[in-house]
């Protein structure tokens, strides 16, 4: 069944049943006539041409809109009338049509009065009273299929498509805006990072600038009484050594004070990663459950190092659109996954990037697990301890 029969089916349905209404009068007059005029000719051909123009008009509204189609509808009406005047009264049979296609232009109409027509049984004629119950019956459940089941799934299918193309317009809304906030993000940390080594290196020079100035000059002045004043020039060295470790105890504690956090490292290391995979074609995207602080660092380096060697072999291997990186900081664990859409592979070997991944892993006391059903996931479960 093609598609242009299923959007009209109905009006070849109509048609038919028209056509098959219409043969049953005309068999019916002429079955009159031959009682009340055994010599006459059988139907006239004006009454012929009166039933064609009327299914014609009927079936022509189908094409027309607004006030046009009620036009049509009256021009049927008036012509059913001149047909049942001119040709007799099995004509009536086809004032159903009329009915139920008065009915179809406004949909409101309760179910019940469908059955209306089954009151043109009790009129007089010719046709049996059994094939115009069947007749009119037929037409109503033909014309409630159509008018109250069909439209109502038409509308659903359309108010369905309606929110299906607004949820697509949403995700689309979404995606660009949780990549948009990924840059904000790198961009941010990126500038913490910056901000962290100019905050550094205005402290060394603030703090050991003078310090380190004051050694050179002390040591200098050493070199000129070192051979006239042994005693003294000793003296200066030994504070200019004092001072100098002392700096470099201060260099300690700046650089322990100073240093961003591993988290925020591997964060950006994270998003930069995304950022070469979507350089490259394939969309990446990172998103971490609970308080990533927990993490150990060395537990960050694990982490690290197999997301790089698992999005390296997605991108080699699995001919994937998107690879999703997941953390899940739970309450003594830290799980993540790296997973892509790609081909998978039900059957492999491991090579030099998985042995080492396993390492690390068994290194941290943790597992790691491969699925391949569909694409090619690595699940990791690290203590956070």
């Amino acid at each position: 069944m093609t598609d242009h029969f299923k959007d009209n089916y109905f009006s070849a349905v109509r048609i038919v049943m028209m056509l098959v209404i219409s043969v049953c009068c005309i068999m019916a007059k002429t079955g009159m006539d031959e009682i009340y005029d055994p010599e006459g000719t059988g139907v006239s051909l004006q009454v012929l041409l009166f039933v064609s123009l009327f299914i014609g008009i009927v079936s022509l509204k189908e094409m027309l809109n607004g006030k046009m189609r009620l036009l049509m509808l009256f021009a049927a009406a008036v012509l059913l009338t001149v047909l049942c005047v001119t040709g007799g009264m099995c004509f009536l049979l086809l004032l159903p049509f009329l009915v139920y296609e008065v009915m179809s232009e406004f949909p409101g109409i309760p179910v019940p009065f469908y059955f209306v027509p089954l009151f043109l049984v009790f009129i007089q004629n010719p046709v049996g009273v059994i094939p115009r119950i069947l007749m009119i019956s037929l037409l109503s459940i033909i014309y409630i299929q159509h008018d109250r089941i069909i439209r109502e799934y038409k509308k659903r299918m359309m108010d369905d498509m309606v929110q299906e193309q607004s949820l697509k317009r949403d995700m689309r809304e979404t995606e660009y805006a949780v990549k948009a906030q990924l840059r904000r993000n790198v961009l941010k940390t990126e500038n913490q990072i910056l901000e962290e080594r100019a905050k550094l290196s205005q402290t060394l020079h603030d703090k050991l600038g003078h310090s380190i100035n004051g050694s050179i000059y002390q040591l200098e002045g050493a070199k000129v009484l070192m051979e006239k004043d042994q005693e003294r020039s000793g003296k200066m060295i030994q504070a200019v050594i004092d001072q100098l470790r002392s700096g470099m105890d201060e260099i300690r504690g700046i650089l322990r004070k100073e240093r961003p956090e591993k988290k925020e490292l591997a964060m950006l290391e994270l998003y930069k990663l995304c950022e070469d995979c979507e350089d490259k074609g394939v969309e990446a995207e990172v998103s971490v459950e609970g308080d990533t602080a927990q993490i150990s660092d060395t537990v960050w380096e694990v982490i690290l190092d197999n997301t790089y060697e698992a999005v390296t072999n997605s991108m080699k291997y699995s001919e994937c659109q998107h690879i999703d990186i997941h953390i899940v900081v739970m309450n003594k664990m830290v799980r993540c996954t790296v997973k892509d859409n790609g081909k998978g592979c039900p059957h492999f070997e491991d090579g030099m990037g998985i042995s080492g991944m396993r390492q690390r892993v068994r290194a941290a006391n943790g597992t790691i697990d491969f699925a391949t059903e569909i694409g090619f996931a690595v699940k990791m479960l690290l203590p956070l301890e």
